[in-house]
């Protein structure tokens, strides 16, 4: 690569490695998992960094490769086994650095992936719902759909939670 090209692509990681990792963790609800997958990210967008370029904005495309890493990670069987239902003692409030509440990221770690990731894309990173098609590769009546269930599964979970808790 070249080093104006290596120049570029640090002060793209740069500007945009906290915006990723924020979706990153909005996607999976673990900080420490959506470091890696932000880290996976930018090597692969490092790989191909001066092909991408040439293209135009790589935004959408860095978004799509994140969205890519997390649903591999998903796929991964040793990941479905592990069970996450622990209480990690003096755990930070994630509020500060997302914006968005505990019980809604709480409530948004139940719903599906490629809902979750509709969501996520539309209303967390605030997309269009031609770029949140271009990021997920369908179209975008498939976008709506699939964000129109998810935020009816995310209310269905949030008022179930209201429920138990009342």
């Amino acid at each position: 690569m070249r080093a104006g090209d290596d120049a570029d692509f640090r002060e793209f990681a740069r500007a945009r490695a906290l915006a990723l990792r924020r979706t990153a963790y909005l996607l999976c609800g673990d900080w420490h998992l959506a470091e890696d997958l932000v880290q996976n990210t930018l090597l692969k967008l490092h790989r191909v960094w001066p092909k991408i370029t040439r293209r135009g904005p790589v935004d959408n495309y860095a978004r799509r490769v994140l969205l890519r890493c997390w649903l591999d990670e998903q796929r991964r069987p040793w990941r479905r086994r592990e069970r996450r239902d622990g209480v990690v003692p003096d755990q930070p409030s994630s509020t500060l650095e997302t914006g968005i509440s505990d019980p809604l990221l709480r409530a948004l770690a139940e719903v599906p992936a490629k809902q979750r990731a509709a969501v996520v894309l539309r209303y967390c990173a605030d997309l269009p719902v031609a770029e949140v098609a271009a990021v997920l590769r369908c179209s975008e009546g498939t976008v709506r759909s699939q964000a129109s269930r998810g935020l009816e599964t995310l209310r269905g979970v949030l008022e179930h939670a209201a429920e138990r808790s009342a």
